[in-house]
């Protein structure tokens, strides 16, 4: 009988990885960077065992919303106190903060656990061409 292969936490080698948002719509984007931060692309993946790598995302401004989804989609968050209900819409937030807007399509594709937040810690966010992390030599990621 074979036994299933599972990874163990210390024996996983992480690489680095650019995407770039220019013309890309931003759910396949989004989805391309879950699937690179939880592992799926390696063939030793484990679902309880964080077997991602890292992602860059780079030219986050010029990530595309298909449709009307730029005037009806919106980010809703809450303060906590009554009242304290923020909603902007996406088109408000492209304009300020594109960052924000991609991360969070990101994150919600990520396990919504203790998991998922160590997988989201890998995740960096650019809105243009330059990053900071040269130095790690990440590999073009072709989507």
């Amino acid at each position: 009988m074979n036994k299933t292969y599972m990874a163990k936490p210390g024996e996983i080698e992480r690489k680095w990885y650019i995407l770039d948002g220019t013309g890309k719509p931003l759910g396949r984007l989004a989805a391309e960077a879950a699937r690179i931060l939880r592992g799926k692309h390696r063939p030793q993946f484990t679902p309880h065992v964080d077997t991602g790598d890292h992602v860059i995302v780079i030219n986050a401004e010029k990530v595309i919303l298909t449709g009307n989804k730029l005037k009806k989609k919106k980010y809703i968050r809450h303060s906590g106190y009554p009242g304290g209900l923020k909603v902007t819409g996406y088109d408000e937030l492209m304009a300020r903060r594109p960052e924000l807007a991609v991360r969070k399509a990101i994150e919600g594709m990520l396990p919504h656990n203790r998991l998922g937040a160590r997988m989201a810690r890998k995740l960096r966010v650019y809105r243009g061409e330059n990053h900071p992390h040269q130095a790690q030599k990440p590999e073009v990621w072709s989507m």
